[in-house]
């Protein structure tokens, strides 16, 4: 908007300096925004980015939002779901990249989604560093993609929201897998979770104590099992603790300890997040080859690679396989196994990020006053500015925070 006010400049008129009125703007420039939510090409992808409520919100501020046939199929949302709420349906997969000023994607864009990009696009997705090649990055870079992590936002406590909620609904869900398999139904023992009077509940051993390991804990008391949890930080099993307001059975990683443990565990979640130092498995297949037949394994570490020697990538249509008698469930999107749940809580971070993004006229505007959005930032305007993927692929870097001070 325009505001009025005196300032200190002067002119001449009828022969004597008058002071002026300077017409200066304040406020910010509303952009409106077209945001494109295309179909997830990944198998096992049933996740997507925004529900029905969210696609209502963004319209109802003057949004344009463009989703793919089906987009939202895999969370059980139909197309009138989201046309009632004023979304466009569009049937061509490559006309909601060449209509839409943001892409917002859970999996990574495939090659063929990145030629149908525009130029000066945002992209917003999961990275997945690990799965990509250099020539992925360069084609973002070609077409001046500023492609934004969602895994890496961050908020103002430093936390992680898109972390957060992946590992809460990830550790809640492990328990509720595990148990299935422990059942007879899938070829398990037959043993319940939690027991019955009189008889010895399962024994659930959770390796780390962070956010997923906090949310598996939770579910296995809640259903009963004796919980053991191990992690390197002594700090990190108290603020456990606390959390869950009553004493568990913890201890660091020591090997004669972690074996024991392992000896008469019925079920163990892998929840460790690994660095890029340090040991590459902290359960080895020798550990594993002295477990309870018809244990159960799940793996949450999957997606980097696995904390578990014997783990092997699955997909949710054959998520399990055995070796030496116990049973391993390692997908590494675990969350699209509750992929309603895990959309409303992603659409809770999305929504609000993009309605931001319009108030502060762009993503220009965005990146210079939001830190936390910027620590999302893997390639702005076609520059890379991830040092990690620099190093990895070879390619120059540029420092994201010097950029935006540049403005």
């Amino acid at each position: 908007m325009k505001h009025q006010k005196f300032s200190h400049s002067w002119a001449l008129g009828k022969g004597s300096l008058l002071p002026q009125e300077e017409v200066l703007e304040t406020g910010r420039k509303r952009k409106q925004l077209v945001i494109g939510i295309p179909k997830e090409l990944q198998e096992d992808e049933s996740r997507t980015g925004l529900t029905p409520e969210a696609v209502e919100l963004l319209v109802s501020n003057g949004h344009q939002v463009i989703i793919g046939k089906n987009a939202g199929a895999g969370a059980n949302y139909s197309d009138s779901d989201y046309s009632e709420c004023g979304g466009f349906i569009v049937d061509e997969h490559a006309e909601i990249f060449a209509k839409s000023d943001i892409i917002l994607k859970i999996s990574p864009p495939v090659i063929k989604e990145i030629d149908h990009m525009r130029v000066n696009q945002l992209l917003i997705s999961a990275l997945r560093h690990r799965i990509q090649d250099s020539n992925y990055f360069y084609r973002l870079m070609k077409k001046k993609i500023t492609a934004i992590s969602f895994e890496h936002l961050r908020n103002n406590d430093d936390s992680f929201p898109v972390i957060r909620s992946m590992s809460e609904i990830a550790g809640g869900t492990s328990i509720l897998i595990a148990a299935e398999y422990l059942s007879n139904q899938n070829k398990g023992k037959g043993v319940m979770m939690g027991g019955i009077t009189g008889i010895t509940p399962a024994e659930v051993v959770i390796l780390g104590a962070g956010t997923a390991a906090e949310s598996a804990a939770r579910a296995a008391i809640g259903l009963g099992a004796f919980v053991k949890v191990f992690d390197h930080s002594v700090d990190r099993l108290r603020r456990l603790q606390n959390i869950l307001g009553q004493r568990l059975y913890t201890s660091i990683f020591h090997p004669r300890v972690i074996t024991k443990a392992l000896q008469s565990a019925d079920v163990v979640i892998g929840a460790l997040h690994l660095g890029a130092e340090g040991p590459r498995f902290f359960i080895t297949e020798e550990m594993v080859r002295e477990m309870k037949k018809g244990a159960v394994i799940v793996d949450l570490s999957i997606d980097q690679g696995g904390c578990i020697e014997t783990s092997e990538c699955r997909t949710h249509p054959s998520p399990v396989f055995i070796k030496h008698g116990v049973i391993h469930y390692c997908v590494p999107n675990i969350a699209s196994r509750v992929s309603r749940t895990a959309t409303i809580a992603l659409s809770n971070i999305f929504a609000p990020m993009l309605l931001s993004i319009g108030e502060s006229g762009g993503i220009k505007s965005s990146l210079i006053e939001s830190t936390g959005m910027r620590n999302g930032v893997y390639i702005y305007n076609g520059l890379l500015t991830n040092s990690m993927i620099g190093r990895l692929f070879d390619i120059p870097s540029k420092d994201i925070d010097l950029l935006m001070a540049a403005f």
